[in-house]
């Protein structure tokens, strides 16, 4: 049994990739630890089986770096296939933007063994942007999977409804498999390129997983030893790219507002929820009502608000749309063209 596997759901990461491999390339303290690397390809168009495989070619001893073809696209399956692939007792998932310290593996390692009740475990990621960001972009910065919650490990508190991004979680692989569904309501990122359309995207695809782990009653936690440079380019931070990802986040806040309930909470709460929305977004309008058009943070945080209102009628519209679909596939209406002898419109399919 491998004690900890790397797991690396990447897209189209021939000129990012490498500079991941290389860090854990250089990790230290992992001498008494049994550990692999395992990158799942979703279907990248680019070089990036190429660069793995030079780096297999050149990787270190007993450490083995596997390479995985996962075509269905959607962040989610390819978490999905490198967790069914993964061989160790913990999978620690990196993206393939993110930079672990030299010391990750063996910290998330530790922190495993010292909380035995932990399923789930978030790493201090710090933000490294390729420009400056805009002014003000603190505020939205934990939607980026920026996580910098203090020096001193942190519980989740299932009340507070906070939990760690995808990006430098760690889980025990037998708690994902036990808990976590099969097949997730919700994909996830389809690409990483610059002209994604997040909106057509599902987000929210790591909160589906971790509520239901916490929801299983395992404990969920912030490791801060367990650091993590999270690149952003600078096509991230472009008015048309953040836009398009908090219209994606708010679209689907109902979907993960629902995991976290059960039984009659799941009838009360939607209308509670719209209401509250409702006002925070008259609230945010009016706060903001004099600030300029060109002020991006106040863009972002209103579209955010404004399609968490309407996240339930997009839900049900797309449950909608999928039974028409399911119920016009398992009933196909077939076609009996009426043959009009003598007509000079009449066509004949010659035998053959």
């Amino acid at each position: 049994m491998v004690d900890f596997t790397v797991a690396i759901p990447t897209y189209n990461s021939e000129h990012r990739l490498p500079e991941v491999l290389e860090q854990l390339r250089s990790q230290v303290g992992v001498e008494d630890i049994s550990w692999e690397v395992v990158v799942v390809d979703n279907n990248s168009t680019d070089n990036t089986a190429a660069v793995i495989h030079a780096f297999q070619a050149n990787w270190v001893d007993g450490c083995p770096l596997r390479y995985v073809l996962e075509t269905q696209q959607g962040s989610a399956y390819a978490r999905q296939r490198a967790a069914n692939e993964a061989k160790g007792e913990l999978i620690g998932f990196l993206d393939d933007d993110n930079i672990p310290n030299v010391h990750w593996v063996s910290a998330a390692y530790k922190f495993a063994q010292s909380h035995p009740r932990a399923g789930a475990f978030g790493s201090q990621i710090h933000a490294d942007y390729e420009v400056e960001p805009p002014r003000n972009f603190r505020r939205l910065a934990g939607f980026m999977a920026i996580t910098e919650r203090g020096p001193k490990p942190l519980l989740y508190q299932p009340e507070r409804k906070l939990l760690p991004p995808s990006a430098g979680l760690v889980v025990r692989s037998q708690v994902w498999r036990d808990f976590t569904p099969k097949n997730p309501q919700m994909k996830g990122r389809v690409g990483s390129s610059q002209g994604a359309k997040i909106v057509d995207s599902e987000p929210g695809e790591d909160l589906e997983a971790l509520l239901h782990i916490q929801n299983a009653g395992w404990e969920i936690w912030y490791c801060p030893d367990m650091e993590i440079d999270h690149k952003i380019p600078a096509w991230r931070l472009e008015p048309e790219y953040l836009i398009n990802f908090f219209r994606g986040i708010g679209l689907s806040r109902y979907q993960t507002r629902m995991l976290s309930l059960k039984g009659q909470q799941r009838w009360i709460s939607p209308p509670l929820y719209f209401a509250n929305d409702l006002r925070k977004l008259i609230a945010h309008r009016l706060k903001y009502k004099g600030a300029s058009s060109n002020d991006l943070i106040v863009a972002c945080e209103r579209e955010f608000l404004f399609y968490s209102l309407i996240s339930p009628f997009h839900h049900w519209r797309k449950v909608f749309l999928k039974a028409v679909e399911q119920l016009a596939t398992a009933n196909p209406v077939e076609s009996n063209p009426v043959e009009l002898k003598g007509s000079p419109c009449q066509t004949s399919t010659p035998n053959s």
